[in-house]
């Protein structure tokens, strides 16, 4: 790599995701330590643990790190004997419909964070459902306002296939959960105050944390695109970082194209797709 391409890297953060601010990884080293030890102390029966939105929309992004700290919660909650529910997620960029200089960034971070989720999943045999699949994303009444949590009738859909799922494995015995929503959906009045009042918060959040970030990988996407190399370097940086968390992590490697995919891994013991239908 060339200096210049260096120091475009280290700009961009992509090469191999940048340093957090110290007092943010205490922070967050101090939630992680704080809460496993208070969940694993309760001996679950089930663990949900659904985790990496919220990482792909942060300027720290790294993927080494999400991957060790996800690698210590299912293993201290898998060691007391809890079976793990987990998921994969939807491409952050595309349920916000960002235009594409902007979506793809995020996308790659998404299928990095996947990846690590089935490998993880596959290596504590947990209970994965595939919340990436067309079928969960397309259905807008699914999603709260906000396009990136589910609403109402989306997690009674989770609760739904979390069961099934369960079911099979001989573990819900009981009847399913109902699919239809308690609530009437929100009025757009209702919607509009809403994003008006949490969403500003998040948005300026976001605005000071992912967009400078995210604005200068855009404009690599675009420099690339001239150039003629396409998304060649940034993919290629994307599948060297998730190579070496998964080799860090679990000793496997990153498949030829599995930054181009949702993270292909060996399936987990139970593994959900869409939703049925009714939920």
């Amino acid at each position: 790599m060339g200096r210049a391409a260096r120091r475009r890297a280290r700009r961009t953060g992509a090469a191999r995701g940048v340093r957090q601010p110290r007092r943010q990884r205490r922070a967050q080293r101090r939630r992680a330590e704080d809460q496993v030890p208070r969940a694993a102390a309760l001996r679950p029966h089930l663990a949900s643990v659904v985790v990496g939105v919220n990482d792909t929309l942060r300027h720290t992004f790294d993927i080494g790190l999400f991957a060790r700290r996800l690698d210590r919660v299912l293993g201290a909650l898998d060691a007391t004997g809890a079976v793990l529910l987990t998921a994969c997620l939807p491409d952050p960029g595309r349920m916000l419909g960002l235009p594409g200089p902007l979506a793809r960034p995020l996308a790659r971070r998404g299928r990095s964070v996947n990846a690590v989720v089935h490998a993880l999943s596959a290596r504590y045999a947990a209970v994965h459902l595939h919340l990436a699949e067309p079928a969960w994303t397309a259905d807008r009444t699914l999603w709260s306002a906000d396009r990136l949590h589910p609403g109402e009738r989306g997690h009674r859909a989770v609760a739904v296939a979390f069961h099934r799922l369960l079911a099979e494995r001989g573990i819900a015995r009981g009847p399913a959960p109902s699919p239809e929503a308690s609530e009437p959906p929100p009025t757009r009045a209702e919607t509009a105050r809403r994003l008006a009042t949490a969403g500003t918060g998040w948005v300026l959040r976001r605005s000071r944390d992912l967009l400078p970030q995210l604005l200068l990988l855009a404009g690599e996407e675009l420099l690339h695109r001239i150039d003629g190399t396409g998304t060649g370097p940034p993919d290629a940086r994307a599948e060297t970082a998730l190579a070496e968390a998964l080799a860090a992590t679990t000793g496997e490697r990153a498949g030829a194209g599995s930054s181009g995919s949702t993270g292909a891994a060996p399936s987990p013991t139970s593994w959900g797709g869409a939703p049925t239908a009714g939920s």
